[in-house]
């Protein structure tokens, strides 16, 4: 039995993970190991990072399986073996969510100074469209100054926003609008405040430098493994940092950590690539 083989056949040694589910870690490693190389790649390749990122062999299979159903990547018999493809769905997904992952950092200093404002209410017993919608809008880089009104720099997003509106059924009880803030009620300081959780913000920037700073001279799964934990953290920061115009937020620390957090993800990927293609029989 070959080295990849004997590697392949039991879970992978990453241990406990920072990942928070093993529908995110999926997302991760379709997103950093499949799409790029456009190939199939066997479930059990799939498997090996799961488990190795800590998830159970139950909750691994159900996630391909869910995001198989999902209409995000499709399966094909090769022999005894299934393989995984992205779908044409999946690999647009995988392009819009690496632009709002890494956006060019030149848009924060061009901003005409107006704000898309978009007011739904969502009574409180309907917790699921609830859900959903503060995930989309805080995806979006909405904030949410008040109970029903969310509101973003970034006007271009308004398709966006009108698409998850249209999804959940609440376009009936919406009003949307692009504008700048009048003289009346708060000002636009304290309306950056109100929408976003600044200080919380940046404690989480802090946590994550602190968390992969001190990893270096990785190799093999080691390196595979915390690469992807990288990325994962990477692709859950638009959740939590609307990435303001610089008027808006002068000297925000975010930027630096991001940038530091992806010049780690640069430094690790040559030999996080070069295992999962041995494991996942590419190379």
């Amino acid at each position: 039995m070959s080295s990849v083989t004997e590697s392949m056949s039991k879970p992978g040694t990453g241990g406990s993970t920072s990942v928070g589910s093993a529908r995110s870690a999926l997302i991760s490693i379709l997103g950093e190991f499949v799409a790029p190389y456009r190939r199939p790649v066997r479930t059990a390749a799939l498997l090996y990072a799961l488990t190795g990122l800590g998830f159970g062999e139950a909750a691994s299979r159900q996630a391909i399986a869910r995001a198989g159903a999902s209409g995000l990547i499709t399966a094909k018999r090769d022999g005894r073996e299934t393989k995984w493809s992205l779908t044409e769905r999946g690999h647009q997904l995988f392009i819009e969510g690496t632009t709002r992952v890494f956006p060019d950092a030149s848009q924060a200093a061009r901003w005409d100074g107006r704000w898309l404002v978009v007011i739904v209410p969502v009574p409180e017993s309907h917790r699921a469209v609830r859900k959903k919608l503060y995930a989309a809008f805080r995806w979006a880089g909405f904030g949410n100054p008040s109970p029903g009104v969310w509101v973003t720099p970034h006007v271009d997003r308004l398709a966006e926003a009108t698409k998850v509106i249209d999804s959940l059924g609440l376009s009936p009880n919406t009003v949307s609008f692009i504008g700048s803030p009048a003289a009346a009620g708060i000002s636009e300081d304290e309306l950056v405040q109100r929408s976003w959780d600044l200080e919380k913000i940046a404690h989480d920037y802090d946590d994550l430098l602190t968390r992969f700073a001190d990893k270096k001279g990785l190799s093999g799964e080691a390196a595979l493994f915390a690469h992807l934990e990288l990325v994962d953290a990477l692709r859950q920061t638009p959740y939590m940092d609307p990435h303001l115009p610089d008027v808006l937020l002068p000297g925000w620390a975010g930027l630096g950590v991001v940038k530091r957090l992806q010049d780690f993800r640069t430094e690790w990927a040559p030999a996080a690539h070069a295992h999962w293609l041995s494991i996942a029989r590419l190379d």
